[in-house]
């Protein structure tokens, strides 16, 4: 049977994250009757975006306000929400059945049987003066996340390498009133005259800096001296996957096509080649949206638990039998 022991407790799942994909997984654990506990360092992607869109039936939700709604389901079942930082997460016996020891920065430590990586990733925009203070407003990066609140605004496209130019043609139809800054980046022929025939402007003159108001992003200024007035600007960011405190697992990584950043190497429903752990939301497809984030964690959490009810059976047979 599952381990729970007051004091030195051992909770059936422990899950690291506590987004969309990591409180649905704690959701679908702690309906199936586990112990699960879920670690929320409190620094979501999405938290300076106004809704969470794309998302059916809660289009439009602020983020803080669906986590909030999410955290009361999970701890309605009987899971915990666990404010804190992970620095360790390792293996607490190497054979049979696994276990897990996950260390906070507080100190606090938890053991596990199971776990659930759902850690996220941090969005890494380019080094241009003036940017990084507007992301989530007037910086934006998926044009079905905010391309409805940044409609029929001046939008400039802030290029990073070849997937900028499919990037541009998602934001034009958006706006009439597009700039593609090629900042170094190549643009052939062909393209260039594809983006004529869509009515957007190419720039090729080093971008400088980005300029501001009062009321947010007014340009772009130019090595050329010029400024490019814009109200919005799109750049798709390098997505890199939050690995802090879980080198012990070993899990693999790799690289996105494209150089567009790294993440976790996972099987069907977030598995992995490391017995005992599952990887849920944009740890392992960083470009998943809300919705598909949390359908991955609630994939992952059924089949977590599915593995411990396999798991409690063999116990089971064996006390039976006497082994």
């Amino acid at each position: 049977m599952p381990e729970r022991t007051a004091g030195n407790e051992t909770i059936d799942a422990v899950v690291i994250g506590g987004g969309a994909a990591g409180l649905s997984g704690a959701l679908m654990l702690a309906r199936s009757r586990r112990s699960v506990v879920v670690i929320d360092s409190g620094t979501p992607r999405n938290a300076p975006a106004e809704g969470v869109h794309g998302l059916l039936g809660l289009d439009g939700t602020p983020p803080g306000e669906l986590l909030r709604r999410g955290r009361d389901e999970v701890t309605g079942y009987g899971g915990r929400i666990v404010s804190g930082e992970v620095v360790s997460a390792v293996p607490a016996e190497p054979d049979g059945d696994p276990r897990f020891t996950i260390t906070l920065a507080d100190g606090r430590s938890f053991r596990a049987r199971r776990v659930l990586v759902a850690t996220g990733v941090r969005d890494a925009l380019p080094d241009i003066p003036g940017l990084a203070e507007h992301w989530g407003h007037g910086v934006v990066h998926c044009p079905y996340c905010h391309g409805w609140e940044v409609r029929d605004e001046p939008i400039g496209i802030l290029a990073v390498g070849p997937a900028s130019v499919h990037h541009a043609l998602l934001f034009r139809q958006l706006t009439e009133d597009l700039a593609y800054f090629t900042r170094g980046t190549d643009l052939d022929d062909d393209t260039r005259a594809r983006f004529a025939a869509r009515g957007i402007e190419v720039v090729d003159s080093p971008v400088e800096e980005v300029e501001s108001g009062a009321n947010g992003i007014t340009g772009v200024r130019l090595a050329d001296g010029r400024v490019i007035p814009r109200r919005v600007l799109a750049v798709a960011t390098k997505m890199l996957v939050r690995t802090d405190g879980l080198d012990g697992l070993g899990l693999p990584l790799e690289d996105l096509p494209g150089g567009w950043g790294r993440r976790f190497v996972t099987g069907i429903a977030g598995t992995t080649e490391v017995p005992g752990v599952w990887i849920a939301g944009n740890a392992a497809d960083p470009s998943a949206q809300v919705g598909a984030s949390a359908a991955a964690g609630a994939l992952a959490g059924a089949h977590l638990n599915a593995d411990l009810a396999n798991a409690d059976t063999e116990v089971c047979e064996g006390a039976l039998h006497g082994l």
